[in-house]
C-alpha cells in the first residue's frame, strides 16, 4: 500500500499561483469593461434611432458589436473558470479575487450611479433632452454592478480578503455624490433668495430647474450611501479601512468644506461692511454657495464626529487630531496673508481696495480657522506627564513641523530669489519689500506654526524621556548569596528589577539546602523591599540562615570594580 506524500510548499509555486491569479483576473477585469462599453453603445444606438441599428456611423456600430460579440463570449468563458476555481479556500482568499471585485465594484458604481443621474437630470428643463447616452451607460452598467455585487456577498464564494472595500467604495462614493449636490441645490436655492433677480440668466430655464438638477443627484448620493453605510452594515465594520475612510471623508474633507465655506461667508459680510467698492451684486455672489458649503460641511462633519465618538480611542484621537490640523492650516494661511497686507500697506500707505480686500480675506480665514483650533487642540490643556500624552500625537507634531518648516524653506528660497533679481536687475518694478511681502508672510506664519510644534514636540520628549528613565531598571547585577534554594527568590527579583542574578551557596550552611522558601514566610517580599530604593549598578544580597522564624537579609551595593570579577568573587567568597 503506497501512501502519498505530503506536497510540501514550493516557493515557486505559490508565485506561479499569484501571476496566473494576476494574469487572469486582469484579463477578466478587461473583457467586462470592453463587453460593458460594447453593450451600452448598441443599447444607445438602439435608444436614440428607434430605427435600423446600422442605418449610420457604421463604424461606431461595428465597433460595438465586435465589443459584445466578441468580448461577451470571451468574458463570460473566463468567468465560468475562474469561478469554478473559487471552490478552493486558496482561491477566495487570495487577495486577487477581493481586488477584482473591488475594482469592478467601483468602475461599475460610479458608470451606473452617473449615467442614471444624469439621464435623469437631463429631463427638467431642457426641450430636446440628450438622455440616451447616459442611460445606456447606466442600465449596462447597473447590470455589471448587480452582478458584482451578488459575487461579492455569496455565501461561499465571496472573498474572504479585502472583503470590506466595495462596502467603503460605496458609502464614500454616495456621500461625496450627495453632498456636492446638495450643495449645489442649497447654494442654487439661498442664491436666488439672496439675491433675487440679480442671480437669473437671461435663458429660458426659470430659477428651479437647476435646484431640482441638483436634488435628483443629492437623492441619488444619499441613496447610495444608505444602502451602503446604514443597511449594508458599513458603520459596523471594525476594521482599519473604515477608519481611514471615515476620517478622510467625514472629518477631513467635511471639515475642509466647512472651514472654506465659513471663510468666504465671514469674508463677503466683511467686505459689505468695510469694502464696498464692486457693487452689492457681485459682492454677495459667492455668499450663497459658501453657506450652503459650511452647512453641508458642518452637518457631515457633526454625523461622523458623532459616529466616531462609538468607534475607537484611536479613531476618536485622529479625528481630532485631523480637525486641529485643517483648522490650523487655515489659521495660519490667514496670518500669513494678514503679514502680506500689513506690509502692502506699509509700502503704500494710500493703498486702494486691493490692500483692504487681501486683508479682510486675511482676516476672515484667521476668524474662523482659529477659534477650531482652540477648541480642537486645547493649547491652556496640554498633556503634563509621560501617562497624558496619547498615541499618535508626536507623530503630529512631527509631521506639522515638517510640513510648516518646508514651506517656510519654499518662502526663503523665493525671498532669495526675488532678493537678488532686485540688485541684479534693473532699479524699476517696485521696492524691496513690495516684491518679498507674500512670500515673507508666509514664511513667517509657516515659522511660528514649525516653532510651536517643534517647542511641543521637545516638551513632550523630555516627559517621555524622564518617564523612562524613572522606569529603567536601577541594578544591573544582583550577586545573591543564600543558603536555600535560589529559584523561586532569584527569579522575583530579576522580575522586580530586570537586573541580571548571580546565585552563591553560603558554605555555612552545612552542605544542606534547606527547602524552597514558601510564599506564606514572607522572605520575597522582604528582599524586594530590601532592594526598592537601591540605585547601584552592582548589588550584593546576603541572605543569612534562619535567625529563629526570619532570615537575616543585607544589601551591599558595590562599587565598579578595579580587578577582574573572577578576581573579586575569589577574593570575596573564596577565602
Amino acid at each position: 500500500m503506497n501512501a502519498a506524500a505530503p506536497t510540501p510548499h514550493s516557493p515557486a509555486g505559490s508565485a506561479q499561483a499569484t501571476l496566473r491569479r494576476l494574469i487572469l483576473y486582469v484579463l477578466l477585469f478587461a473583457l467586462v469593461v470592453i463587453t460593458a462599453v460594447g453593450l451600452s453603445g448598441l443599447l444607445e444606438r438602439l435608444f436614440s434611432t428607434g430605427a435600423l441599428v446600422a442605418a449610420a456611423d457604421v463604424e461606431t456600430v461595428a465597433r460595438s458589436l465586435a465589443f459584445t460579440l466578441i468580448g461577451g463570449p470571451l468574458a463570460a468563458l473566463l468567468w465560468w473558470l475562474v469561478w469554478r476555481r473559487l471552490d478552493d479556500a486558496a482561491e477566495r482568499g487570495s487577495a486577487g479575487w477581493g481586488v477584482y471585485l473591488s475594482a469592478v465594484y467601483l468602475v461599475s458604481l460610479i458608470a451606473a450611479v452617473t449615467g442614471l443621474l444624469a439621464a435623469a437630470s437631463s429631463l427638467i428643463g431642457s426641450r430636446e433632452p440628450l438622455w440616451y447616452s447616459p442611460l445606456s451607460n447606466g442600465i449596462v452598467w447597473a447590470a455589471v454592478w448587480i452582478l458584482h455585487r451578488w459575487m461579492w456577498r455569496h455565501p461561499v464564494k465571496r472573498p474572504e480578503a479585502l472583503d470590506d472595500i466595495p462596502a467603503v467604495i460605496g458609502w464614500v462614493f454616495g456621500l461625496l455624490v450627495g453632498g456636492v449636490g446638495a450643495i449645489n441645490a442649497l447654494g442654487s436655492l439661498l442664491d436666488v433668495a439672496i439675491r433675487g433677480q440679480m442671480s437669473l440668466t437671461p435663458e429660458v430655464e426659470g430659477w428651479w430647474q437647476p435646484v431640482l438638477r441638483a436634488v435628483v443627484w443629492t437623492i441619488g448620493g444619499i441613496l447610495v450611501w444608505w444602502w451602503h453605510w446604514i443597511r449594508g452594515s458599513g458603520r459596523k465594520m471594525a476594521s482599519a479601512l473604515v477608519d481611514v475612510a471615515l476620517i478622510g471623508v467625514g472629518i477631513f474633507a467635511a471639515g475642509i468644506t466647512a472651514l472654506g465655506g465659513a471663510g468666504v461667508v465671514v469674508f463677503v459680510l466683511l467686505r459689505i461692511a468695510f469694502d464696498r467698492n464692486d457693487p452689492l451684486s457681485e459682492l454677495l455672489a459667492p455668499l450663497g454657495p459658501a453657506a450652503a458649503a459650511a452647512a453641508i460641511g458642518v452637518l457631515i462633519w457633526r454625523y461622523y464626529r458623532v459616529s466616531g465618538a462609538q468607534r475607537s480611542a484611536r479613531t476618536r484621537r485622529a479625528g481630532r487630531l485631523v480637525t486641529s490640523g485643517v483648522a490650523l492650516a487655515a489659521a495660519a494661511t490667514g496670518v500669513g496673508v494678514v503679514i502680506n497686507a500689513a506690509l502692502a500697506m506699509a509700502v503704500s500707505p494710500l493703498a486702494g481696495g486691493g490692500t483692504r480686500t487681501l486683508l479682510l480675506g486675511g482676516l476672515s480665514s484667521l476668524v474662523v480657522g482659529g477659534p477650531v483650533w482652540w477648541r480642537a487642540w486645547q493649547p491652556l490643556n496640554q498633556p503634563q506627564t509621560a501617562e497624558e500624552i496619547p498615541p499618535g500625537r508626536r507623530v503630529y507634531l512631527v509631521a506639522f513641523f515638517g510640513i510648516s518648516a518646508a514651506v517656510a524653506l519654499v518662502a526663503v528660497l523665493v525671498i532669495g530669489y526675488r532678493l537678488f533679481v532686485f540688485l541684479l536687475g534693473e532699479a524699476t518694478g517696485g521696492s524691496l519689500l513690495e516684491r518679498i511681502r507674500s512670500p515673507l508672510g508666509f514664511m513667517v506664519a509657516a515659522g511660528l506654526v514649525a516653532a510651536y510644534h517643534f517647542a511641543q514636540w521637545r516638551r513632550e520628549h523630555a516627559l517621555l524621556a524622564a518617564a523612562a528613565r524613572a522606569n529603567a531598571p536601577t541594578i544591573d547585577e544582583v550577586i545573591l548569596v543564600t543558603a536555600s534554594d535560589p529559584g523561586q527568590l532569584s527569579e522575583a527579583i530579576a522580575a522586580a528589577t530586570g537586573a541580571h542574578v548571580t546565585v552563591w551557596t553560603r558554605a555555612d550552611a552545612g552542605g544542606m539546602l534547606p527547602a524552597e522558601p514558601s510564599p506564606e514566610d514572607g522572605l520575597t517580599d522582604r528582599v524586594i523591599g530590601a532592594l526598592g530604593g537601591v540605585t547601584a549598578t552592582h548589588v550584593l544580597l546576603l541572605v543569612g540562615p534562619p535567625n529563629g522564624q526570619t532570615s537575616r537579609i543585607d544589601v551591599i551595593p558595590l562599587a565598579a570594580p578595579r580587578l577582574s570579577s573572577r578576581s573579586v568573587a575569589t577574593e570575596r567568597f573564596v577565602k
